[in-house]
């Protein structure tokens, strides 16, 4: 049962409907992290590519999961996770 509420800010919305139209498979993977977030955004399991990012305020996407090429950042505020962005990386990043 999940135990944490995922919601997602407009600025995020919008960034998934335009990822959508370009990449169906975004679908499937955006419906993957909310099982992932509703369950454990910790990681405390350590099963998932989670990382605390430095630096980033509260408010601004201080943690993310990265699903294959696709990279979610959100955060965590009680009971809640909160979208805030997400994006495609580049195919020839480490090429």
């Amino acid at each position: 049962m999940p135990s944490f509420l995922v919601s997602a800010t407009p600025h995020f919305e919008r960034l998934l409907r335009a990822l959508i139209k370009r990449n169906p498979e975004v679908k499937g993977i955006y419906v993957r992290a909310i099982g992932i977030l509703e369950t454990d955004p910790y990681n405390q399991t350590h099963h998932y590519a989670i990382k605390k990012l430095i630096d980033i305020p509260q408010g601004e996407g201080r943690w993310r999961l990265s699903l294959g090429r696709l990279r979610f950042r959100y955060d965590i505020k009680d009971r809640g996770v909160s979208f805030h962005y997400c994006g495609l990386r580049r195919e020839d990043t480490y090429a």
